[in-house]
């Protein structure tokens, strides 16, 4: 009979840029199986959220999750102006998405940059790293904030694009298109990745569909799934392709993410080029009175909305199911039967945000 040893991975090691330990049971080089331990982030930001007036809410939405923090802020302004019975003007829904995808973009260079940091790529990491500068150089630019841009409002948006910035972000984009193929075939096409990802952490169809998955998780095990598909704010307005891949493994869920980026070079470019005239801002007034759910897909996948008011000044519920969490079960899935040394890349790839996940 083996011996089995129990190992923690985390809370605090050199994959993990937030705290989550999952201690794993391991028979020679083999995990047999995964126990995970939370709450080592929890902030209690829903409880706050209940204290807090409506509009200083929108900053503290945006502060549950740093890297994809302006959908976050959209969801929750959306959420607020359903309940106000307004909408948003068709020109501030463009400028959502345009920021929302530049959301989605430096997330996944992100990622892309950590993967390669995890496999010792050092230079490598770098590069992704200093592409994702330029886009967090067009979050600036648009709103004055880097990561957390804080431009979204009740009713639209504090910040316009006006005509030269449009022209500035289109270039930029088509530039940083082009900069990203060479980093990207690299991590795609390098011996050494393909051999650290391919069959590793193996995630099957059927599975994504019992666990939950969302995301480039789900997607990378062959589900055709993404939230922008029932057309929230203008996405019903311009066209994209939902990046599927059929591999189940980690290099499948590499790959979905590198697609991403692309799809999301596209978006910006289709959303400046149809971006329409108008106001940005819609005037209001009132009471939030009833309930309402809003979804919208993360970098991670979807992301869940609940907002409950009663006519007071602050929320009577506020509740929010993030990507990560969702993801958590299927990575207990994908864990057991790897080898020790798999753990990390195989964590990575499902691109956890541990501190969203506990809020």
């Amino acid at each position: 009979m083996r011996a089995s040893t129990v190992v923690p991975f985390g809370p605090q090691h050199p994959v993990l840029i937030e705290p989550l330990q999952l201690k794993l049971v391991v028979e020679d080089e083999k995990v047999v199986d995964v126990v995970p331990a939370l709450g080592y982030g929890h902030r209690g930001l829903e409880k706050g959220a209940e204290l807090n007036d409506i509009v200083r809410n929108i900053f503290m939405a945006e502060r549950v999750c740093g890297i994809c923090s302006f959908i976050h802020s959209w969801c929750y302004c959306a959420c607020i102006e359903e309940l106000l019975g307004i909408q948003s003007p068709p020109r501030a829904e463009f400028i959502r998405l345009i920021s929302a995808e530049l959301t989605r973009l430096h997330s996944h260079l992100l990622f892309l940059g950590l993967l390669a940091d995890g496999f010792g790529f050092e230079s490598l990491f770098m590069q992704f790293w200093r592409i994702r500068e330029r886009v967090l150089d067009l979050m600036e630019a648009i709103s004055g904030g880097r990561v957390i841009m804080g431009n979204c409002a009740i009713g639209g948006v504090r910040k316009d694009i006006d005509q030269d910035m449009a022209r500035a972000i289109v270039k930029e984009v088509g530039e940083i298109g082009r900069d990203l193929r060479p980093p990207i075939k690299a991590i795609l096409e390098d011996y050494t990745v393909k051999q650290r990802t391919v069959g590793k952490g193996i995630l099957t169809k059927e599975e994504a569909v019992k666990f939950g998955a969302v995301g480039p998780v789900a997607r990378a095990s062959g589900l055709r799934t993404d939230v922008r598909l029932l057309g929230e704010g203008p996405y019903g307005e311009v066209d994209f392709s939902v990046v599927v891949e059929d591999g189940c493994d980690a290099y499948a869920r590499t790959a979905v993410h590198a697609r991403e980026v692309f799809v999301s070079l596209d978006l910006i470019r289709q959303a400046v080029g149809k971006l329409p005239s108008g106001e940005i801002r819609t005037k209001w007034k009132g009471r939030v009175r009833g309930e309402v759910i809003k979804r919208m897909e993360q970098p991670r996948g979807e992301m869940m909305y609940y907002v409950r008011g009663n006519g007071n000044r602050t929320l009577e519920r506020f509740k929010v199911r993030t990507p990560t969490f969702a993801n958590l079960p299927p990575l207990l899935k994908m864990l057991p039967g790897c080898e020790l040394a798999d753990v990390p890349v195989i964590v990575i790839s499902i691109d956890p945000c541990i501190a969203c996940t506990e809020r």
